[in-house]
C-alpha cells in the first residue's frame, strides 16, 4: 500500500470504532462543489445534512437547510449557528487553516515533534512572481533528485485523493504540476513511500469516536472514494498507536474535532493529513447509528 501515486492517487487506510451507538455516512464533492448522487442517503441528502436534522429535531432546534444541502442553519432560543460543507463550526479558523492545508500542517507537527508525511508547499506562477518566487520549477526536480523512490504531487488544499500523482521522472512531475496548477493555486510535494497501512482516526476534543483501517479494492489508492473500504479497529496494538499519535497531533495544531488519517511506513506509525471537515458517508454506510450518534455528540459541543 502506498501514500503517494504515479500519475495516480494517494492511499488511505484502516478505521477502527469505539462509541456507544452508531449512523451513516460518507460523500463525494464534485470540483464545482456539488454532492454526488451515490454519496447521498435514501432520503436524498449526504448524511452529514441527514444527522444534522435528526439531531435537531431531538432537540428542538430551528434547522434550515441552504445552498443545495451545503449550508445548514441551526437556531434556538435566538442562538444561531451554522454548518458548511463538512464543517460543524466547533474549530476555530486557524486550526480549520492549518488542517486544510497540507504543507502547513506537516511543517506544525515536524515543529512539535511528531512523525509525518512531509509536505512541501510550492505556489501556482499565477500569482505572480511575488507571491510565488522564481525558482520553483528548478526545486521541485531536485526534490525529485533527493528522493529515488519519486514523489508525490497534489493540490495542497485537495480533498478525497484527486489530483494526487506519483512522479519517478522529471517529465512524469511536470505532468502532474501541469494537472493541478490547472485548477489549484497551490501544490504540495512529498516523498513517495510505501504504506503498509492507513487508519482513520476521528477525534472530538482529544476522544477518539471512531478509529477504522481503510481497505482497498482494485484501485491502488486508499481512499474511500475510490473504492477503499473502512474496517473498524475495536482494539490491538496498532489502534492504541493510531489513536496516540492522532491526539498528539490534533492538539498540536488545537483543532477539536476532524478526522486523521495515520498510515504505517515500514514499523513505524506517522501523520499523513488532518481533515477539519469530517466527512463519513461511506463509513455511514456500513455504520450509519455510529455517524450519527459522532456528528450528534459534535452538535452537543456546538450548542454547550
Amino acid at each position: 500500500m502506498s501514500v503517494n501515486g504515479s500519475i495516480r492517487a494517494i492511499p488511505r487506510a484502516k478505521f477502527a470504532i469505539n462509541f456507544p451507538h452508531w449512523t451513516p455516512a460518507e460523500h463525494f464533492i464534485s470540483v464545482a462543489g456539488f454532492t454526488d448522487p451515490q454519496t447521498m442517503t435514501g432520503s436524498g441528502q449526504r448524511i452529514f445534512v441527514e444527522a444534522i436534522r435528526a439531531w435537531c429535531g431531538a432537540h428542538g432546534i430551528r434547522c434550515e437547510v441552504r445552498s443545495q444541502g451545503w449550508l445548514v442553519v441551526m437556531e434556538r432560543a435566538g442562538a444561531r449557528r451554522f454548518a458548511l460543507g463538512y464543517d460543524i463550526g466547533l474549530n476555530s479558523a486557524m486550526a480549520h487553516r492549518i488542517a486544510n492545508d497540507k504543507s502547513a500542517t506537516a511543517e506544525v507537527l515536524a515543529f512539535s515533534g511528531i512523525d509525518c508525511v512531509p509536505h512541501r508547499l510550492f505556489l501556482s506562477p499565477k500569482l505572480g512572481k511575488h507571491i510565488a518566487p522564481d525558482g520553483s520549477h528548478e526545486a521541485m526536480h531536485e526534490l525529485l533528485r533527493t528522493y529515488p523512490d519519486g514523489v508525490v504531487a497534489k493540490p495542497n488544499e485537495g480533498t478525497s485523493g484527486r489530483l494526487v500523482f506519483r512522479a519517478r521522472t522529471e517529465a512524469e512531475l511536470d505532468h502532474a504540476v501541469s494537472e493541478v496548477f490547472a485548477s489549484h493555486l497551490g501544490l504540495a510535494l512529498s516523498p513517495y513511500v510505501e504504506i503498509a497501512e492507513e487508519v482513520r482516526v476521528i477525534l472530538l476534543d482529544g476522544a477518539p469516536l471512531a478509529v477504522y483501517r481503510k481497505e482497498r479494492g482494485a484501485d491502488w489508492r486508499h481512499n474511500l472514494d475510490f473504492g477503499a473500504r473502512p474496517v473498524m479497529l475495536d482494539h490491538g496494538a496498532a489502534r492504541d498507536a493510531c489513536v496516540a499519535i492522532a491526539i498528539r497531533a490534533a492538539a498540536a495544531i488545537g483543532i477539536r474535532f476532524a478526522s486523521l488519517d495515520v498510515v504505517r511506513v515500514g514499523e513505524s506509525w506517522r501523520v499523513l493529513e488532518i481533515n477539519s471537515g469530517v466527512m463519513m458517508e461511506t463509513l455511514g454506510k456500513q455504520h450509519p447509528e455510529l455517524v450519527h450518534a459522532i456528528y450528534g455528540a459534535a452538535l452537543d459541543k456546538v450548542f454547550e
